[in-house]
């Protein structure tokens, strides 16, 4: 992918970080975006350490070109300067991938799970909406333009489930289930949008993710999370898998000459695994939706 444009909407950490990683090692300049940045310009919704300097220092190490930008995904003004930075800088994009999310703590432990919507607080229901939803909206509205500049576009939406799995099984709340439902048709309406130009879009779920915030929930790292399997984790943790691994597939589809054959679907890391031929990092290739039946 060397001498490719991609932007990773929400690449802070967690799967964003996972996916600008992972375009970096296929050799593609990666513009990194979120809010937390080392220079404390925006307010996150997390109080984490990760910052966006960070995910694209680890992007160049891998051998890509890592270019932080800070940027309010719910800020249209923000994203449309964003977008005139990008038309001035590279005059198009061939990747954009919509991986911001931003809810897990409103999203609550599981002993939060299954609260009816008449007991659940509106306001952080609406909240979880407007940062799973609106902020893809805000982010595919100000640019797709520039990825439509040229045939063979990508558009990435990233979600929790597959539109199955989804349509099939309630997903922790009424707010939850219609935020990850929703970006999952995201990416069938702009497929649908998008194939007159060339482009395609196609939406990806990751399976059980080993994202900076579930290692520190166990209490381990990755270097040790086995530890945590049975004890701390349920058993399943064990088919868990790296943030990288969801990013390998997307980079495959993105150096896919017939990555059309995608377009409008809903499919799991695992399932781009099996199609490309990648592993985790760690050599294995895990399928945490495949144990789901």
């Amino acid at each position: 992918m060397r001498g490719r444009v991609a932007v990773v909407a929400g690449s802070t950490r967690g799967a964003g970080r996972g996916i600008a990683t992972a375009l970096g090692e296929a050799g593609a300049t990666v513009v990194c975006t979120g809010r937390s940045s080392r220079t404390g310009a925006l307010r996150s919704d997390y109080d984490r350490p990760e910052t966006v300097e960070e995910t694209a220092e680890l992007v160049t190490e891998l051998g890509g070109t890592g270019v932080p930008y800070v940027a309010d995904h719910l800020d249209s003004e923000s994203v449309g300067r964003l977008a005139a930075w990008l038309r001035e800088t590279y005059g198009h994009i061939d990747v954009l991938v919509n991986d911001i999310w931003g809810a897990e703590v409103l999203k609550g432990a599981p002993d939060r799970w299954n609260t009816p919507i008449w007991e659940h607080d509106l306001g952080a229901g609406l909240r979880t909406l407007r940062l799973a939803v609106d902020t893809h909206l805000i982010t595919s509205h100000h640019l797709l333009p520039l990825l439509i500049a040229r045939p063979g576009g990508l558009l990435v939406e990233v979600t929790d489930g597959t539109t199955d799995f989804n349509a099939a099984n309630y997903r922790i709340s009424v707010y939850y289930d219609l935020a990850k439902v929703a970006v999952n048709r995201l990416a069938f309406s702009q497929g649908h949008e998008l194939a007159p130009h060339g482009a395609t879009a196609v939406a990806v779920t990751p399976g059980w993710l080993r994202s900076e915030m579930m290692l520190d929930a166990y209490g381990v790292t990755e270097e040790n999370w086995r530890d945590a399997v049975g004890e701390r984790a349920p058993a399943d943790f064990a088919h868990s898998e790296t943030p990288r691994y969801v990013g390998r597939g997307i980079a495959a589809v993105a150096a896919d000459p017939d990555r059309a054959r995608w377009n409008q679907r809903s499919v799991t890391a695992a399932e781009l695994a099996a199609a490309y031929g990648h592993t985790d990092v760690d050599g294995t290739r895990p399928d945490a939706w495949g144990r789901h039946g």
